[in-house]
């Protein structure tokens, strides 16, 4: 599987990033899965040859970003109040943007396994920097879809929890991309 040679960007409208949330505890019924996108991102891609080993990725993620498109689950339909209120609770008591505007990640090394990419790199989230594998798959045509799985405390992010901790957002979340390569 080898990517198209070049260099491409990423991000809005044409590539769309989201991390995706689970739930956990003895109240999880009550709660919401949620798919949040962040809306201003950027990225790009460096394939200068047809050996991936050369290759490299940047994601830049503006952490005051992140809209809540939908909520899966619950007693009751996530309502616009509560979309509103969960970008707030992300932004002053999880994220914290004013202090940490971005959120990063930078390659190191890039290798073919099957069908898919491998992306070793390093991800910065709120001054933390740690290890993080990503998978993505490109298509002939620019197709992009990549994954990686985050898990919150690696990072110093405590889960969000409700009803004295009876209600709580799984540690680890889904962090996927999905579009087409720009140039």
């Amino acid at each position: 599987m080898t990517p198209p040679t070049g260099r491409f960007r990423l991000g809005p409208p044409s590539t769309r990033l989201f991390v995706k949330t689970s739930r956990t505890g003895l109240g999880a019924r009550a709660g919401h899965d949620l798919t949040i996108e962040a809306t201003r991102w950027s990225g790009s891609v460096s394939v200068p040859g047809h050996d991936t080993a050369d290759a490299s990725v940047r994601v830049e993620v503006d952490a005051g970003s992140f809209t809540v498109r939908e909520g899966a689950g619950g007693f009751m339909p996530l309502s616009d109040s509560d979309r509103t209120e969960i970008e707030e609770t992300i932004r002053h008591k999880i994220l914290f943007p004013d202090r940490y505007p971005a959120m990063t990640f930078e390659s190191t090394s890039i290798r073919e396994t099957g069908d898919e990419l491998e992306i070793d790199g390093d991800l910065t989230i709120m001054g933390v920097t740690r290890p993080l594998t990503a998978r993505a798959r490109v298509g002939g045509d620019g197709a992009v879809r990549g994954r990686a799985a985050v898990t919150q405390t690696d990072w110093g992010i405590k889960p969000y929890s409700a009803f004295f901790g009876a209600l709580r957002l799984a540690d680890e979340v889904a962090v996927e991309i999905d579009g087409t390569l720009g140039g």
